[in-house]
C-alpha cells in the first residue's frame, strides 16, 4: 500500500478517501487496527482521525473534546464497559464499571472494584467515539471511545459490552462530541539514549534505593539520578535486582494459576497504567503468523503478551515501610516496559510470602558487570 501523509493538509484531511479504503482492506485481511494503520504509514490516531465526517466505510469516527477526566467520570452510568490499555507488546483488558474517578494533582485515578487505572492526562491529546462494522453482519457494530497521545499512539480505549447501557453511552458521546474538530499528530521522537554509566552516581543511587519507604518513590529516584529504568536495575543488580529468563513470565503465570495465588498485573501505555488484582486461571499460549503470545483468558480480565518480544526480564526488590516489595518486570527489545507483575497487596500490608516464594524459584541468570 502507498503510504499517506501523517499530518493533515490545510483542510485537516489525511488523504481521507485513500486512508479509509486502504484501512478497510487491511482490517478485512485480519490486521488489528494499529497494524492496519501502520501498513499505511500512519499512526493509529491519524488513521482514526481520517474517518471523521460522512462516508460509507466500515469505521466511523467522531472527534471528542475534554475534559477527559469529566468524560471518564460520566461513564459510571453506562454500567459495565471494557477498559483496554496496551503498548507494543502487551494488551490489558478489564471489564467493569468506571467508578471512583478522581484526580490527585496531575494524575487521574480510577479506583473501582474492577477498573483500576492511573491516568497521565497531560499526555491525552485527542479522543474519538468510534463505531466499526464487524465482519459478521449479524453482529452489532463494535463501539468504543479511543484516546491518543500527540504522536497518535493509543493511550486508552473504552469498549461497550453486551451489558452496557447504550443509551447512557450515547448520552456521553453527545455531551463530549466536537464535530468538525481536526486532530493532528506529530511524528514520534526516537528513543532517548541513556547517559553513560560513568556519569551516574551509582553509589548514591544504591543508597537512595535502600532508603525507599514506598514503591512510588522509585519514579522520583530514577529522575533524580538521571538513569533509564533498565540502566537503574543494572546498577543495583545483585543487591536489589536480578535477571531471569524470558520464559519466566509464562512460568510465573502458570504457577500463579495452579496455586490460585492473587497477583497484580500492570500494563502501561505512556498515558495510562491499567492494573488487574486477583487470581489468574486460564493461561494459554498461542502462536500466530508472525507472533507468539501468552494469554490470560479469564472472565473480566484478559492479558495478551507477546512472548516473542520478551527481551529482558528482571526481578526487582523495593524497600518499603511494609517490608520488601518484589516485582517481575518484562521489557521488549527496544527497552520499553511491557508489563509488571506483583503479588496482590494493599498499602500497609506486607508482601504475600507465597508470591515471594514463587519468584524465588524463577531461574536466575548470571549477573552482568556494571559500573561500581
Amino acid at each position: 500500500m502507498r503510504p499517506v501523509p501523517e499530518t493533515p493538509d490545510s483542510g485537516g484531511r489525511y488523504a481521507a478517501p485513500a486512508v479509509r479504503a486502504q484501512f478497510a482492506a487491511a482490517r478485512a485481511s485480519g490486521k488489528r487496527a494499529k497494524d492496519a494503520a501502520e501498513s499505511l504509514g500512519l499512526s493509529e490516531g491519524a488513521a482514526v482521525a481520517a474517518h471523521a465526517g460522512k462516508h460509507e466505510h466500515p469505521l466511523q469516527a467522531l472527534a471528542l473534546q475534554g475534559s477527559w477526566l469529566e468524560l471518564l467520570q460520566s461513564l459510571q452510568d453506562c454500567g459495565p464497559l471494557m477498559a483496554l490499555t496496551r503498548n507494543a507488546g502487551a494488551v490489558h483488558e478489564k471489564t467493569g464499571v468506571y467508578t471512583q474517578v478522581s484526580a490527585a494533582g496531575p494524575v487521574g485515578l480510577v479506583l473501582g472494584g474492577d477498573i483500576d487505572l492511573r491516568l497521565f492526562l497531560s499526555r491525552w491529546h485527542a479522543g474519538f467515539a468510534v463505531t466499526e462494522l464487524r465482519a459478521d453482519p449479524a453482529q452489532p457494530p463494535a463501539r468504543s471511545l479511543q484516546f491518543f497521545d500527540a504522536h497518535g499512539c493509543a493511550v486508552h480505549k473504552v469498549c461497550t459490552r453486551e451489558a452496557t447501557d447504550l443509551a447512557a453511552f450515547d448520552a456521553v458521546v453527545r455531551r463530549f462530541a466536537q464535530p468538525g474538530a481536526v486532530h493532528a499528530f506529530a511524528a514520534a521522537p526516537g528513543p532517548e539514549v541513556p547517559r553513560p554509566d560513568a556519569e551516574i552516581d551509582a553509589v548514591g543511587l544504591r543508597a537512595a534505593w535502600a532508603a525507599m519507604r514506598d514503591t512510588h518513590e522509585f519514579f522520583g529516584l530514577i529522575r533524580k539520578f538521571g538513569v533509564e529504568r533498565q540502566q537503574g536495575l543494572r546498577l543495583v543488580e545483585g543487591r536489589f535486582s536480578w535477571r531471569t529468563t524470558p520464559q519466566a513470565v509464562a512460568r510465573l503465570l502458570d504457577e500463579a494459576a495452579m496455586d490460585a495465588l492473587p497477583i497484580m498485573v500492570f500494563v502501561g501505555s505512556g498515558g495510562c497504567i491499567q492494573i488487574h488484582t486477583g487470581a489468574v486461571r486460564n493461561v494459554q499460549p498461542l502462536d500466530t503468523p508472525g507472533a507468539r503470545w501468552i494469554n490470560v483468558l479469564d472472565a473480566g480480565f484478559n492479558l495478551h503478551l507477546r512472548s516473542d518480544m520478551l527481551a529482558n526480564v528482571w526481578v526487582v526488590e523495593k524497600p518499603t515501610a511494609d517490608g520488601i516489595v518484589t516485582s517481575v518486570e518484562a521489557f521488549d527489545p527496544a527497552g520499553a516496559l511491557m508489563a509488571m507483575f506483583f503479588g496482590a497487596r494493599k498499602p500497609g500490608n506486607p508482601e504475600l510470602p507465597a508470591w515471594r516464594d514463587l519468584v524465588s524459584r524463577l531461574p536466575r541468570l548470571q549477573e552482568c558487570p556494571h559500573a561500581a
